[in-house]
């Protein structure tokens, strides 16, 4: 199931793409139902979402004012606040890659609890985007939960 594009010139918003993400290879969708069936997760468990830029994530979320330099800065780290996972890709292939949705759920590319295998990956997304550098396995990011005073590494 190989879906293009939209008569607009921009992928389907629906689509699952899997793709290289800023970390490692992952799915990425606008259809978080989508990517629960597709990685047979339970659907109380929350995706993470990336956004493109802060401008794009501050009209969905606040940030502690004690962290915001931080997580301006900050590369490669996924914060949690108030229980929403988030991500910010300011730069890199991933963000070009963003840019023209603004957001989209991300998760690992493979079945939950299992390791990355591109057969499985490959089959169930809708669309597949490589660039030079191919789909590899990549070290996750860094996770911090930021309250209003306190930041606790969770992984």
């Amino acid at each position: 199931m190989d879906r293009t594009a939209s008569a607009a010139g921009l992928p389907e918003i629906d689509a699952v793409f899997l793709v290289q993400t800023d970390t490692t290879v992952g799915f990425a969708s606008r259809d978080a139902a989508r990517l629960h069936r597709i990685k047979n997760r339970p659907p109380h468990k929350p995706f993470l979402k990336t956004y493109a830029s802060l401008k794009a994530y501050k009209k969905s979320g606040r940030i502690p004012s004690k962290f915001k330099r931080e997580v301006r800065r900050n590369r490669q780290t996924t914060y949690i606040v108030k229980n929403r996972a988030f991500r910010i890709v300011a730069k890199g292939p991933y963000h070009h890659f963003l840019r023209p949705f603004g957001w989209l759920y991300s998760t690992s590319a493979n079945a939950s609890g299992e390791r990355f295998d591109p057969a499985f990956a490959r089959s169930r997304a809708d669309i597949t985007v490589e660039d030079s550098r191919g789909l590899f396995e990549a070290a996750p990011s860094q996770i911090l939960r930021l309250g209003h005073q306190k930041k606790i590494t969770v992984r």
